[in-house]
């Protein structure tokens, strides 16, 4: 269900050298949510840092709601890079996982793992 890899990288190095992956490989990045920054700001403390990154490619998001509207539940891709006790860390909750929770459908199958393997790709360019 989860992709997560290490990185050698910061947590600031990882989210600037994001950006750039993303747009290589096809997709676009649609917002950024820092969320350990919007968790200070509202009197939370948290020790460790966590961003948000929701990510798409217009083609693939088409072709999949052409197949089911349900895998709307499934847009955009989220891409997390958070530190876990100083270790930075890169993320994804795994499209094809989440499509065959969502339909039965083996071309949603089939769309879901080729956006999957593009998005671990990207994790694994930025780490």
């Amino acid at each position: 269900m989860f992709y997560i890899v290490e990185s050698s990288k910061s947590f600031y190095e990882a989210n600037l050298d994001l950006a750039p992956v993303v747009e290589r490989l096809g997709f676009v990045v649609l917002h950024r949510q820092d969320i350990g920054e919007t968790l200070q700001r509202r009197g939370v403390e948290i020790d460790e840092e966590h961003a948000v990154h929701e990510v798409i490619n217009y083609r693939y998001a088409a072709d999949l709601l052409a197949l089911d509207m349900r895998l709307a539940l499934d847009l955009p891709w989220r891409i997390a890079i958070f530190t876990d006790n100083g270790a930075t860390r890169i993320g994804l909750l795994r499209p094809a996982a989440l499509a065959a929770l969502l339909v039965d459908n083996p071309a949603a199958a089939r769309l879901a793992a080729e956006i999957e393997a593009k998005l671990v790709m990207i994790v694994d360019e930025t780490r």
